[in-house]
């Protein structure tokens, strides 16, 4: 198959294939981690898209210490020209739980910053393989509770405090807002996971279907969760703090925004996932865009279909955040 044989989105579908010709190959290949890292950075070095020059946001890196003093980063990006509080939403960046840092990507952060009037935490959560999981879920947890206990010197609202991640950010993002509702704590204001990765099985009909179109397939992806899990990958008993999508109680959760594309290996535990929180009596806004593919926001910021999905995720933030 190609991508002419998947019913794409007529904006989204030449943008693929230009993108999928120029790369030779799959977007993304996991199957050598630190060789694909050293390819993004060469191409965002050469891109120089590494820093943010807009005097309309404060950016601000506040180091929290895990138990084992290490440094956790969380990257604070504040619309400037006033110090009043503001809500707080912690970002989970996307890579598949093995790529990226909160210090890439400054000018989508900021943007969202300026867009929802908030404080936006991008959270550096460490990466696999080098820490599996439930590395990440923690770094989000600390994130969190941290976030929380010093809204005040952090200019934050601490009843209005939301966790959003995309993609591989989206276990982490998912796996605090567990956390957090287990430890009892004052929970999230909300819960936002767009084409979140959160089942380490890969047994649902999406996850057979999208095999060769190139953003992140079947294969990929059990890479990158062999990759978060090492051995325990598929095994039954595996703790949701590790795969949310494993998680069997999802009652006390925070109102939860899930975006899913229609040709995206995640669609169907996604869907799956708000099923579940919708009868657990959880309020969930679950969106589904027909013929777009895994990140086709990011790839195609100016299609239709991203409108609409920026729309309604913007809409939903705003509510949550604000009150």
């Amino acid at each position: 198959m190609a991508v002419s044989d998947y019913a794409l989105d007529p904006e989204l579908a030449p943008v693929l294939e230009a993108m999928l010709q120029a790369a030779g190959g799959p977007l993304l290949d996991f199957s050598d981690v630190p060789a694909l890292r050293a390819r993004l950075r060469a191409a965002a070095a050469q891109a120089g898209t590494a820093g943010l020059d807009d005097p309309r946001v404060s950016v601000e890196t506040v180091p929290v210490a895990r138990a084992d003093g290490s440094p956790l980063d969380l990257v604070l990006f504040r619309p400037a020209g006033d110090d009043r509080p503001r809500p707080a939403l912690l970002w989970f960046h996307a890579g598949g739980q093995v790529l990226g840092t909160a210090h890439d990507d400054a000018p989508y952060h900021a943007s969202l910053a300026l867009a929802l009037d908030c404080v936006v935490a991008a959270v550096d959560y460490r990466l696999a393989p080098e820490t599996e999981a439930p590395g990440a879920a923690e770094d989000g947890y600390l994130a969190y509770t941290y976030v929380r206990e010093h809204a005040e010197q952090l200019g934050v609202v601490p009843e209005r405090i939301g966790l959003a991640g995309a993609s591989g950010g989206g276990a982490p993002a998912a796996a605090a807002a567990l956390m957090a509702r287990d430890h009892q704590d004052p929970a999230p204001c909300l819960l936002a996971l767009n084409y979140p990765m959160l089942d380490d099985r890969n047994e649902t009909r999406s996850s057979h279907e999208i095999v060769d179109l190139g953003v992140v397939d079947r294969d990929q992806n059990l890479l990158a969760w062999a990759a978060v899990l090492g051995a325990r990958a598929g095994s039954p008993d595996l703790h949701p703090y590790c795969a949310p999508g494993r998680a069997t109680d999802l009652s006390g959760l925070p109102p939860t925004f899930i975006a899913a594309a229609q040709f995206d290996v995640f669609r169907d535990e996604d869907i799956d996932f708000a099923q579940r929180l919708i009868a657990a009596g959880v309020p969930v806004d679950l969106h589904v865009y027909s013929g777009a593919f895994h990140a086709w926001d990011r790839f195609t910021p100016k299609a239709a279909v991203t409108a609409s999905f920026e729309q309604a995720w913007h809409t939903f933030l705003r509510r949550r955040l604000h009150g």
